[in-house]
């Protein structure tokens, strides 16, 4: 909306508004004993979009504060859920499936944890908190057994970090094949989580010396397991209890998971219940046999965790379209860039689909490993455009083109998939995903 036309605006509906004031004021000094009347002031002005009527909400008692003790969102917000696809799971059982994000319909960088992606291999499981017990042993000094309790007597510390499928995008390998943003990159939150650091845990029992690789299992019914580096371990890895302030939920792994921050989110391991320290790798089921990746000279790369230089256009979208807008419209271009690596440096947007470049500018919090928002402020032209975004980060990392990417993955994998999105937009302002290959 350029200023003349708001000036304009403005100007018609103050002049409407001390117009219909004075004309209700006039009814309300003759009728203040007669509601009848003010009713039927409304009703002459009813069609007029600039006038504010009395509503339902504005003239009733609403429900009691603990109607909810648990608070839920607003009914008119039914529509942002997470999503599943029978794509993603396993021959249509949704026991080891994912549910996926809602990430157009967010804002800022913290998911709620209603909505924040979930990944199971064998359905969600129910632990008793009273009888969990977490097993570390291997090659430590003094191997422990931990009730939650006594987890809980370690020095805790929170961190907002993201946490990605690194299948996120799979779908694309082969060309577009979902029809919003949810779908294509909504394998991913990002979240404050509280715990303990697994060092601090470590500096106290003590690790042996030819101790380079620890085993993380869960207790759910796939015994989920994945085997991370020891310099990995002591760096950050966080046995976390809690997300956004609460406990994490029974999707979430409650009562404990593994948290490994920028890392793949299998590695993460739920209902977490054994760490074990040796000298080699486990070769686990899901480090084998999945989350491999088929390289173009038939070699597969393993043990390649953490998650590349990424972003995704989140506004426009094809859920979140133009439609409504007018030539000469202001409008903002919004969308997230994150990093395994480290701390996004900057995003470029391309209307062109990557012919030419503009900077984007990075909002909010800045941090390390962490969903980052950036904003283009764009006068809509309506004319066709191809919307791309491009990030890039502290270590170096920059987020590849289709082409570049299948130059390193091939084009069988379906893991580590971060070549640039692209939306189409056409005169009309619709938009659809598309794949620029170049």
């Amino acid at each position: 909306m350029n200023k003349k036309t708001e000036e304009k605006i403005a100007s018609v509906s103050r002049r409407d508004f001390f117009k219909k004031t004075a004309s209700a004021g006039a009814v309300a000094a003759t009728a203040v004993a007669a509601p009848s009347a003010v009713l039927a002031s409304e009703a002459s002005t009813k069609d007029d979009p600039n006038i504010v009527h009395h509503v339902k909400w504005g003239t009733t008692l609403g429900d009691e504060c603990n109607k909810n003790p648990y608070g839920v969102p607003s009914k008119y917000e039914h529509n942002v859920v997470r999503r599943t696809s029978a794509l993603m799971s396993s021959a249509g059982d949704m026991h080891a499936a994912i549910s996926m994000t809602p990430i157009a319909e967010l804002k800022g960088i913290i998911v709620p944890n209603g909505l924040h992606f979930t990944r199971t291999h064998n359905g969600v499981a129910h632990v008793d908190p009273n009888k969990w017990r977490l097993m570390i042993h291997g090659l430590v000094e003094k191997p422990i057994v931990l009730t939650l309790d006594q987890l809980k007597r370690y020095p805790s510390e929170s961190f907002i970090y993201f946490l990605e499928c690194p299948s996120n995008s799979a779908a694309e390998w082969k060309g577009p094949q979902f029809g919003t943003a949810q779908f294509v990159k909504g394998m991913m939150s990002c979240a404050q989580w509280t715990g303990v650091r697994l060092k601090t845990i470590l500096d106290e029992i003590g690790l042996k010396p030819e101790a380079k690789w620890m085993l993380a299992e869960g207790s759910d019914g796939s015994e989920m397991s994945r085997t991370l580096p020891v310099e990995k371990v002591l760096d950050d890895v966080i046995i976390a209890y809690a997300q956004n302030g609460e406990a994490l939920r029974d999707e979430q792994g409650y009562p404990v998971r593994l948290f490994a921050p920028g890392w793949e989110a299998n590695l993460c391991v739920k209902w977490l219940k054994r760490l074990e320290f040796g000298d080699e790798p486990w070769h686990a089921k899901e480090e084998t046999s999945k989350y491999t990746a088929l390289t173009a000279s038939g070699k597969a790369i393993q043990h390649f965790y953490a998650l590349e230089t990424n972003s995704i256009i989140t506004s426009p979208a094809p859920e979140k379209d133009w439609t409504d807008l007018k030539k000469g419209d202001l409008v903002e271009i919004e969308g997230l860039a994150w990093s395994g690596y480290g701390t996004i440096k900057g995003v470029d947007i391309s209307f062109d689909g990557g012919k030419n470049w503009v900077e984007a500018q990075l909002k909010g919090l800045v941090l390390p490993k962490c969903w980052t928002r950036f904003s283009y402020m764009y006068k809509y032209e309506g004319k066709p455009l191809l919307l791309q975004s491009r990030s890039y980060d502290d270590s170096g990392d920059v987020q590849p083109t289709v082409n570049q990417e299948k130059g390193v993955v091939g084009v069988e994998c379906v893991y580590h998939r971060n070549a640039i999105i692209t939306w189409a937009v056409n005169e009309k302002g619709e938009v659809s995903n598309v794949q620029v290959r170049s």
